[in-house]
């Protein structure tokens, strides 16, 4: 889906990643990368084909834009580096687009490793009446994009039966992003009059109608 935000064009992809046109930059927020490899290493089940899996979507993201910079709002990784830091130096290395992390609360590795592989870390960014954060954030005359609380909303059918689905999540000037990762979860959000929900529906992005 294509919307329009202070005269700017972005696309709301279903991958959750946020694609701005003017600038040429791909927004992506809460990969949350090694939480699967933590998880199994605390005797979590989870199929083997899960750690692949962002990287794959990662990678058909960034091919489908062919972006100048990819922008990680906050929570790139779960916690401390696991063998998942292994495998994104050599997906980081694949990237034809400059990538920037936003930092967010669980971003621990320290910033020299990220340095050591060309990624630049930041507490937030501005560009041109735009904020790029994780938590987020209001400041007077920008717009916020942030990340962090992995939002999601529950649709009702007639027949009682609910579908949890991740949204872009639209409130004043700010846009919450979905968490792009696996096994990340979804908060449910409950969203006023004037907010509005983006849902991801498998390969489509709709606007949820007010009721």
């Amino acid at each position: 889906m294509t919307i329009l935000l202070k005269d700017q064009t972005f696309t709301l992809d279903s991958s959750g990643a946020l694609f701005w046109k003017n600038k040429n930059l791909l927004l992506i927020s809460d990969v949350h990368l090694g939480k699967v490899s933590h998880f199994r290493k605390h005797g979590v089940a989870i199929p083997n084909n899960a750690v692949s899996e962002n990287f794959n979507r990662l990678t058909a993201a960034v091919e489908k834009f062919n972006p100048e910079k990819v922008i990680f709002l906050g929570d790139l990784f779960h916690s401390a580096m696991n063998s998942e830091w292994d495998l994104f130096v050599e997906w980081s290395a694949c990237c034809v687009s400059e990538i920037l992390l936003v930092a967010g609360n669980h971003d621990i590795i320290a910033i020299k490793h990220y340095i050591e592989i060309g990624v630049l870390v930041l507490e937030s960014l501005e560009i041109d009446g735009f904020l790029l954060t994780h938590h987020p954030t209001e400041k007077a005359d920008f717009f916020n994009f942030s990340g962090h609380i992995h939002p999601g909303v529950v649709l009702r059918g007639w027949g009682g039966q609910s579908l949890k689905l991740p949204c872009f999540y639209q409130k004043g000037n700010q846009m919450i992003l979905p968490a792009f990762g696996e096994f990340t979860g979804k908060h449910i959000i409950k969203p006023a009059e004037d907010d509005i929900i983006y849902a991801i529906a498998q390969n489509d992005v709709v606007i949820v109608p007010k009721r």
